[in-house]
């Protein structure tokens, strides 16, 4: 199995890598926005509950519809990307099947099927149920959008921070211990990811609120409804992003737990050591990999004083490992345990892979004591069994101007959203907001500035992992299916042209109704004129 492994063709790596993240990339276009609308959705309803004005109401419905068709988009790309798992990942869903299966199973039976069952007494459901029953199918719509998050953000929490699990050496897999389904589901780095990831989405949702509002402003049309919608997602997004800044500060301790690599990469820390500054700018080469092993630490390094340590340690004078003290070891980690040098992790999985080897040998033969002694060896080492697939130790090292880069502008953007939030909140409630045309311009605006936030985020969070698929224990190119690289071309451009097409025929309709506004019932028409 394992020379079968190494023999795949790099192309095929390379395009399956490429082929992944172009689905998930499209995908988390339309989830963040399907996550944050439904809460705004759910707070606009819960206005006309409690008022009966009609406004309300038909406030609801103008926002359910754009939910509707970015919720349709969204399903439609995360089915492809679960279905790539198999198809382009097989070596890995063969590997970890068992564990990684399990969230997925769940997300399909109990969210999915909650979304779809109450997202349509949400559409069709105003007259014919009450309103009451309505408004909860409103909000258990968004809540189990919301648990699908959870399920999925489990697995991925998962393949970066593996618990809970132990090598079964007579199937070749990982298998779940027994009784250990809650550590996995209620990991720490779980949650705080889980988190993260919320909050962030729904400030995509109140961005995108904000600016469709801020267009009708600037048009001068739908006044009431943009003003009132605004409150509500000023309200939502400035909680959110508050929220997020503290999750994310959280999953960064998490993160220089578990993932210490990743941490180097995104601080550009070449050389730790105690009382580490936090990076603000750095001249840090964009376009290539810098010299890390030569340089003492980037030029024109700008940091908050012994920042980094409380981030990774929670104090101040904290040790923090960068790239090179990875690589040599010898330093304590979270643990309390010497970290093994990176030469001796390669050694020790190189031993697990020759014991995975023996020990099916021994059995073929029915070798019972050579069986025994293998399995010793497999379990003293399996930990680093990624290792021993390494040939090239830079390979260990992830792109150093991609997560630098990418962690910088989503913080960055993330302050800046506390403040944006914070002011048009202020204005909102204090001045006619109808009047500041440059606010108009700079809610419409903001709309992006979301999206690549939450897009350098997914950067750090994946890029930053590289070369593992699961941490330590599978590398990207043993994860791999056994394909010929040409059929994964051909489906990435497939999937190339479908995606965009998809996305083009969303904010082509998305723009359609925002430019119709919302369906007025008669009364309300009468009052207008």
């Amino acid at each position: 199995m394992t020379n079968l492994l190494l023999s795949v063709d790099a192309g095929t790596i390379d395009w399956s890598r490429a082929q992944f993240a172009l689905t998930a990339i499209y995908h988390w276009l339309f989830v963040p926005l399907t996550l944050g609308l439904a809460v705004i959705m759910g707070i606009v309803e819960t206005c006309y509950y409690r008022t009966r004005k009609q406004f309300w109401k038909t406030a609801a419905k103008f926002w359910q519809k754009l939910f509707g068709i970015n919720f349709a988009m969204g399903v439609a790309t995360g089915i492809i990307l679960e279905f790539e798992f198999g198809t382009n990942w097989s070596n890995y869903s063969w590997f970890v099947g068992d564990i990684f299966g399990a969230p997925l199973a769940i997300e399909g039976i109990i969210a999915f099927f909650m979304e779809s069952t109450f997202v349509a007494v949400m559409f069709f459901g105003w007259k014919k149920v009450s309103a009451g029953f309505h408004l909860a199918s409103t909000w258990l719509t968004g809540l189990g959008a919301t648990i699908s998050a959870w399920w999925i953000l489990v697995a991925n929490a998962w393949m970066q921070n593996p618990v809970a699990f132990h090598f079964n050496a007579d199937t070749m897999r990982n298998e779940m211990n027994l009784d250990s389904f809650a550590e996995i589901a209620l990991s720490p780095f779980a949650v705080m990811k889980f988190c993260h990831t919320v909050t962030s989405s729904w400030i995509i949702g109140a961005v995108f609120v904000l600016a469709v509002s801020c267009y009708y402003l600037l048009k001068k049309r739908e006044t009431e409804l943009a003003k009132e919608s605004i409150k509500i997602a000023c309200s939502v997004g400035l909680v959110a992003s508050l929220l997020a800044f503290y999750t994310g500060d959280e999953s960064a301790y998490q993160v220089a737990k578990v993932q210490p690599m990743k941490l180097a990469a995104m601080e550009a820390l070449y050389n730790g050591g105690t009382d580490q500054p936090l990076t603000l700018i750095a001249a840090v080469p964009p376009f290539s990999q810098p010299d890390y092993a030569n340089e003492q630490e980037p030029a024109m390094r700008i940091g908050i004083p012994n920042a980094l340590s409380f981030l990774a340690t929670h104090d101040f004078h904290g040790y923090v490992a960068g790239v090179n003290d990875i690589m040599r070891g010898g330093y304590v980690n979270h643990k309390g345990e010497i970290e093994p040098s990176v030469d001796e992790k390669i050694a020790r999985g190189r031993n697990a892979i020759t014991a995975l080897q023996t020990y099916r040998k021994a059995k073929k033969e029915d070798n019972k004591k050579g069986m025994e002694a293998s399995l010793g060896v497999l379990d003293k080492d399996m930990k680093y069994f990624g290792y021993g697939y390494i040939k090239d130790k830079a390979d260990l090292v992830p792109s150093i101007p991609v997560n630098f880069y990418a962690f910088r502008i989503m913080v960055g953007l993330g302050t800046l959203f506390i403040l944006f939030f914070t002011v048009v909140l202020f204005l909102a409630y204090r001045k006619d907001i109808t009047k500041l045309k440059w606010l108009h311009i700079a809610g419409i605006s903001s709309l992006p500035l979301g999206y690549i936030a939450s897009e350098s985020g997914w950067l750090v969070a994946e890029f930053g992992r590289q070369p593992w698929t699961i941490q330590d224990m599978l590398p990207t190119w043993v994860a791999v299916s056994n394909l010929q690289s040409d059929s994964v071309i051909i489906t990435f451009f497939i999937f190339l042209i479908l995606f965009t097409l998809l996305l083009c025929v969303e904010i082509n309709i998305l723009c359609k109704q925002i430019k119709k506004g919302p369906e007025y019932s008669l009364a309300e028409i009468g009052n207008r004129g």
